[in-house]
């Protein structure tokens, strides 16, 4: 019995399959009609089923997400405390991105035929995004406060433009279902709890067609930006490992500097003991890409290695599962900005700040399974409206990002629950408890 290829590896394997015969096409001049015509509406479907989910996704696990939280004024203090450690951390998260793009730049580094390129593919409409811009300068400053509220959500899970207004009324609702008897609640959560099931089951689906949509998308991309200019591929991949090597270097700082350094401030965990404790957990997380999976890894680890409490664990962890992706964040953070930069697009301070708080808001709506944050991406860059079609440049190597970004989801989750542990009173004199009889244990 042959032994099936793992999704992430038949990925990778379209992925250079797809840079081989974009490049194939350009160096032997051949005509790019066949790649165009038959090869790039693969990808585009890819990136059209992604978009079809997006809506659902978010509605349904939001609202599972929030009332999962089960009775407010009964978990009152450690569900304050988890909901404000996951938020300060994403918080940092997504804005530690935007400032290592920012100065790094990656996008800028495209020469400005290849950038000219991009944007008569990615952003045909200009003008209108010109006039656009100009309408919103003379906007109040609470405009976006006004437009997160929706006055037709039915027609606001129309249009993936208007997700915040999505997220906005799913956060409500969950509070409302909170509000009302359970007998009257329980069905409807019952509802979106499987609706939010079978979202993630189609996206396991839509990502069946990922190594192919990766493929095309690649072939596609090489063969429209370089025209008549072969070196002008090789000038974009240089800028998409310019961009993964920015994402990769936020996401270590954050699981070697921010992450210890909220660990010290609040508990007497140690570095090395924190890391150590939680190892099987990232190295499951790094296999899987999914934070969901390695759910009962990492409650194990915390339990056994931490010395944090079930009653803590079995909350703070599955919501950060829901509602916590740090690395996802910081992620969509880079990946937004680089997209606008390689189409040679200016973000204002106000459009970076929306990034924050669409990434923020949008993360808690996450489903912590593969793929599914291309789907919050294009949330964010349809807040800033930035062309979402322009994720086809940065879906080459995202699968191996999404590697390195689910284990700083998974660190980020274990480490709140360590944090909230600790604040209760959990771990008073920092004792961590070694599953190996051998190992003594290790006191502050």
């Amino acid at each position: 019995m042959k032994k099936k290829i793992p999704l992430h590896t038949q990925i990778i394997i379209g992925l250079v399959l797809g840079l081989i015969l974009g490049l194939l096409v350009v160096k032997l001049s051949l005509p790019p009609d066949f790649i165009i015509d038959y090869i790039k509406p693969i990808g585009t479907i890819f990136i059209n089923a992604l978009k079809m989910i997006a809506v659902p996704l978010v509605l349904a696990s939001l609202i599972v997400g929030v009332s999962n939280l089960g009775d407010i004024t009964k978990l009152g203090r450690i569900g304050g405390k988890t909901i404000a450690a996951y938020m300060i951390t994403t918080v940092i998260a997504v804005s530690l991105g935007l400032l290592l793009v920012n100065i790094f730049k990656p996008g800028k580094s495209l020469p400005t035929d290849t950038r000219d390129n991009l944007m008569a593919l990615y952003d045909s409409n200009v003008t209108s995004r010109t006039n656009t811009a100009e309408s919103l300068k003379e906007q109040s400053p609470l405009q976006p406060l006004v437009d997160m509220v929706p006055d037709n959500i039915f027609l606001a899970t129309t249009n993936n433009g208007s997700m915040l207004q999505v997220v906005f009324f799913a956060i409500i609702m969950g509070i409302a279902l909170l509000q009302i008897p359970k007998s009257k609640a329980q069905p409807v959560i019952a509802f979106f709890d499987g609706l939010n099931d079978v979202i993630i089951k189609i996206v396991g689906f839509i990502m069946l067609i990922a190594p192919y949509g990766v493929f095309a998308l690649m072939a596609s991309l090489i063969v429209e930006i370089t025209g008549d200019n072969p070196d002008s591929a090789i000038t974009l991949l240089l800028a998409l490992l310019k961009y993964s090597l920015v994402v990769i270097f936020g996401l270590l700082l954050m699981i070697l500097l921010v992450y210890p350094l909220i660990l010290k401030a609040f508990t007497k965990v140690t570095y090395m003991d924190f890391f150590k404790a939680l190892r099987p957990a990232q190295l499951l997380a790094f296999s899987t890409s999914s934070s969901s999976a390695t759910l009962p890894v990492t409650m194990k680890q915390v339990e056994e290695e931490l010395n944090v409490s079930e009653e803590v664990s079995s909350f703070v962890l599955p919501l950060g599962a829901t509602i916590n992706m740090d690395g996802t964040c910081l992620y969509q953070g880079v990946a937004a900005v680089f997209i606008a930069q390689a189409l040679g697009l200016d973000l204002s301070l106000t459009q970076q700040l929306m990034i924050v708080l669409t990434a923020t808001l949008a993360s808690i709506g996450t489903a912590g399974v593969p793929g599914a944050g291309l789907i919050m991406l294009i949330i964010v860059l349809e807040s800033i409206d930035v062309p979402a079609a322009g994720l086809a440049l940065i879906l080459a190597p995202d699968r191996i990002l999404d590697m390195f970004r689910t284990v700083v989801n998974v660190t980020g989750d274990a480490m709140v629950c360590t944090v909230v542990a600790s604040t209760e009173g959990e771990l008073p004199d920092g004792l961590i408890r070694q599953s190996n009889p051998l190992t003594p244990t290790i006191e502050a």
